[in-house]
């Protein structure tokens, strides 16, 4: 049974390495355009996620403050 192969996305960091990755896959025929393509658009759905998240702890923060600065 072949080894499963897996790319970590859990940051943009981990997202970029997966993109030169897969980007030399491809270019080196290890891969086709269309499983590149399809790996490409998890990479990107995983990077928009992590975006979302990083803006509602930054709203949360901010909504922190804003109540803490109306109390006083």
């Amino acid at each position: 049974m072949p080894r499963r192969k897996t790319l970590k996305l859990s940051t943009p960091a981990d997202i970029r390495r997966a993109i030169s990755r897969v980007t030399n896959m491809l270019l080196n025929g290890e891969i086709a355009p269309k499983t590149a393509n399809a790996i490409l658009y998890g990479c990107n759905s995983a990077l928009g996620s992590i975006r979302v998240d990083e803006l509602e702890k930054k709203v949360a923060e901010l909504e922190g403050i804003l109540d803490t600065l109306k109390g006083r």
